[in-house]
């Protein structure tokens, strides 16, 4: 299973990462309260994008997650523009940028220092995912709502931002780790035993 060369992979994960980017910016645009905290509905779809960033840094390589990162950002931000406006838009496109290259270094960093193998699961699999992962939706939340909703018009982002951020981020985590983590580990396992130990 060569990444570097298979161009069709290459991209259904660009189209997988705009897909999920443009998705979460329509939804975004939609608060709503529960238990009196208060959330937009991208909160349940974001956290996709990083789970295939690192099955893509895990079976790859760094080069290759770059590469595709830097690749979907175009798309991503021409369909995020239509569906929802310039500043969301704009805001999506920088804290996507720096959240997924900073996944992308602390994942491969660890994978590195840990000694993943490309044919096997390593017994501390969900290290680099937990970490990389919890240090991107930090960069990548308060990012993008301060770059989309500080001061803007709608009265109710503007006052209520940081807050909606903040509770964004820890419903992020929470799921990250009590869904995508396994989620990610599931997939990881059946990626390796179906396609790459065949090749």
């Amino acid at each position: 299973m060569n990444f570097s060369v298979n161009k069709q992979l290459v991209i259904s994960l660009v189209l997988i990462h705009a897909l999920i980017i443009t998705l979460s910016n329509f939804l975004v645009q939609f608060p709503y309260t529960f238990l009196n905290f208060n959330f937009t509905l991208g909160t349940f779809t974001y956290p996709l994008i990083i789970l295939v960033t690192d099955l893509t840094v895990r079976l790859s390589n760094i080069h290759n997650a770059r590469f595709i990162v830097g690749i979907a950002f175009v798309p991503a931000f021409i369909t995020s523009y239509l569906l929802a406006d310039i500043r969301i838009a704009i805001a999506s496109t920088i804290a996507y940028l720096i959240s997924q290259l900073t996944d992308i270094k602390i994942f491969s960093k660890i994978k590195e220092t840990l000694g993943y193998k490309k044919n096997e699961i390593h017994k501390m699999w969900y290290l680099a995912p937990a970490i990389s992962t919890f240090f991107s939706q930090i960069i990548d939340t308060y990012v993008f709502y301060g770059i989309a909703f500080y001061n803007t018009t709608n009265m109710f982002m503007a006052q209520n931002w940081l807050n909606i951020a903040t509770n964004d981020l820890i419903f992020k985590v929470g799921i990250n780790l009590i869904l995508f983590l396994p989620i990610y580990g599931l997939i990881l396992n059946f990626i390796i035993k179906r396609f790459v130990n065949k090749n």
